[in-house]
């Protein structure tokens, strides 16, 4: 199982960015997909979490900013970031929640990580 992101950059202050993250196989069921980052020197933190069925979890500092969507047929999530601040600065890494194959258990996977810098 492989996750690749895509879609960020730098931007400044204000602006929007739109983060992309495809699971690839082998995925015999995918679960729970989310965002998290990490800024220099702080520790990885969540940014938006979304359950199979749709269901939605932000952290505090980006609710009424960003929002979490997914395509299940592709196997995809995707972050849009809108107004975003110099505090949202950091690598953002793409998680999931797979079972690979009928016999294995759910496993947790990360994405290398996307670099975004937001600049005053």
């Amino acid at each position: 199982v492989q996750l690749v992101e895509s879609g960020g950059g730098l931007v400044q202050a204000g602006g929007s960015l739109r983060l992309s993250c495809v699971v690839h196989g082998p995925i015999f069921i995918l679960s729970d997909m989310a965002w998290y980052r990490q800024a220099p020197e702080k520790e990885r933190e969540l940014v938006a979490r979304m359950g199979r069925g749709g269901s939605t979890d932000y952290g505090d500092s980006v609710k009424g900013r960003f929002t979490i969507s997914r395509d299940n047929a592709q196997n995809t999530v995707f972050l849009q970031m809108d107004d975003l601040k110099p505090d949202d600065t950091g690598v953002y890494f793409c998680y999931a929640e797979v079972k690979p194959t009928w016999d294995r258990s759910f496993e947790k996977y990360w994405g290398p990580g996307t670099q975004v810098s937001v600049s005053s």
